[in-house]
């Protein structure tokens, strides 16, 4: 039975990965954060594991405990995540900070504890990115800047891995149906304040933040396009899926980038003068 290792499967994306992988017949490692989502993963029947993504600890004890088990891990997809949303200076480096600890440090950290069982198995690492990586917005810099990263960081494991026999996937997901507009919301708030030179644009703002979910794939359908891609005999290096996946990417690339930036800036309100 092949294994699986999935991070953040609280919801979402990560959630309907770990069915999707349980039903075709994975062994599933499924973390989260929280002990109440571990408790229901635990229900569901996965091998459910409290992991905070940058507890080095704790990762080199989930290594050591898939070793002891299976001897190998035959998939990691690296999944965690979130979306820091507002003005780049209203958050400033702190809240660079904690985006690039999840969104990007995250990667290396757990793939460097997992990669012995990795190896063994000779097994493949799938990175979640995003077209906001490749098409960068206004109100979303950190987050867009994150993702860019995994786009990069991804195309250097697959060249160091690849000595071992180790495989790297990055997927570029567009608009899914999940918490993430919400958890965005959430991270929006928190920064979006009268004392901001951004106070009149805070429904641009909102806007961003709401962005994601228009006109979202279900995540079951994401995940069973995604199964179907890692089951290949050679995977796809890069594979975008969702609403917008594909479009987003031709429009960066092709569009010139004024007008990009002209359209960017009156989606999101940018066009008055404060």
């Amino acid at each position: 039975m092949p294994v699986a290792l999935i991070t953040g499967c609280s919801s979402g994306i990560g959630r309907a990965l770990a069915d999707a992988f349980k039903a075709a017949g994975y062994q599933v490692w499924a973390t989260a954060r929280k002990a109440e989502d571990v408790a229901t993963l635990a229900t569901a029947g996965f091998i459910a594991v409290q992991l905070d993504v940058n507890d080095g600890q704790t990762l080199e004890q989930l290594s050591e405990r898939i070793n002891q088990q299976h001897g190998g891990l035959d998939v990691l997809v690296n999944n965690a995540g979130y979306g820091a949303m507002g003005p780049l200076l209203d958050g400033g480096v702190p809240a660079m900070q904690r985006q690039f600890e999840t969104n990007v440090f995250a990667i290396v950290g757990v793939t460097r504890a997992l990669f012995p069982v990795l190896r063994r198995a000779k097994g493949l690492v799938v990175n979640i990115g995003s077209v906001s990586g490749v098409l960068v917005t206004p109100f979303a810099g950190a987050y867009c800047a994150s993702k860019a990263a995994v786009h990069a960081l991804s195309d250097a494991l697959r060249m160091e891995l690849a000595p071992f026999g180790i495989r790297v996937m990055e997927v570029q997901p567009g608009a899914i149906a999940s918490r993430f507009a919400k958890n965005a919301g959430h991270e929006a708030e928190q920064l979006i304040s009268e004392q901001s030179p951004w106070w009149p644009l805070r429904e641009g703002i909102r806007a961003r933040a709401k962005a994601s979910q228009d006109n979202p794939t279900p995540t079951r359908e994401f995940a069973a396009a995604l199964l179907k891609a890692i089951d290949q005999p050679k995977p796809p290096r890069l594979l975008r899926l969702g609403n917008g996946s594909r479009v987003l990417p031709l429009i960066a690339t092709w569009l010139p980038a004024g007008l990009l930036q002209k359209g960017l800036m009156k989606r999101f309100g940018l066009k008055q003068s404060l």
